[in-house]
C-alpha cells in the first residue's frame, strides 16, 4: 500500500487522529500533509504548513523562459533576454542556458514577487521573442535540501532524538 493510500485510509477513519511518516519525496509531503516539520542532527529546525515553509524558508524563485531561435537556428535574443533579467532582477543567478531555454534563479526581496515576475515577462515577452516561461516558488524539495546543507557529520557522543535529518510529516491527512 502506498503512503498516499495508507494516509488516505487512515483519514476516513478519523479526522481527530495525526500520522507521523519518515519519508523520502517531499513531493508526497506537499500533498498530502497538513503540517511538515524538518529535523536536522536531531533538533527540529521548522514547523508548518508546506505553503509557510515555501514562503519562510525558500530562498526566492525559479524563471523558465525559452527564446525562439533565429531564423539561422541561432540563440541570438538570449544573450540581451538575460541582461534584461539579470538588470530587472538584480542578484539573479543564471543556473543554465540550452538550445534557448533560460533558467535563472531569482532571489526574494522586498521587491520582487510572483505578480512582478510575471508582469515583467509579460511585458518583455515579444520584445525578446520569448516562446513561453514559466515562474515558480522554491520547491518543499528545495527547502529541505537547504536545512540538510546544514547538517554536520555525527561526534563520538550518542546522538539523542528520532529521524537526524529526515523530514516528519505530522499531519491530520487530507482526504
Amino acid at each position: 500500500m502506498s503512503l498516499q493510500t495508507n494516509s488516505q485510509t487512515q483519514a476516513t477513519e478519523s479526522t481527530s487522529q495525526c500520522c507521523t511518516c519518515a519519508v523520502n519525496s517531499m513531493e508526497e509531503c506537499d500533498a498530502l500533509c497538513t503540517r511538515i516539520a524538518i529535523m536536522v542532527n536531531g533538533q527540529l529546525k521548522c514547523l508548518g504548513s508546506p505553503q509557510h515553509l515555501k514562503s519562510k524558508f525558500g530562498d526566492g524563485y525559479t524563471l523558465i523562459a525559452k527564446v525562439a531561435s533565429g531564423e539561422s537556428g541561432d540563440d541570438d535574443g538570449v544573450p540581451p533576454l538575460c541582461q534584461r533579467v539579470e538588470r530587472l532582477f538584480p542578484g539573479s543567478m543564471l543556473k543554465d542556458v540550452h538550445h534557448g531555454l533560460v533558467h535563472y534563479h531569482i532571489p526574494r526581496s522586498q521587491t520582487v514577487s510572483l505578480a512582478a515576475l510575471f508582469s515583467t515577462m509579460e511585458e518583455i515577452r515579444a520584445e525578446f521573442s520569448v516562446e513561453d516561461y514559466s515562474v515558480s516558488q522554491t520547491t518543499l524539495e528545495q527547502v529541505f535540501i537547504n536545512f540538510a546543507r546544514s547538517q554536520q557529520p555525527p561526534d563520538d557522543r550518542e546522538r539523542s532524538g528520532c529521524c537526524r535529518g529526515i523530514c516528519c510529516c505530522l499531519s491530520n491527512c487530507r482526504r
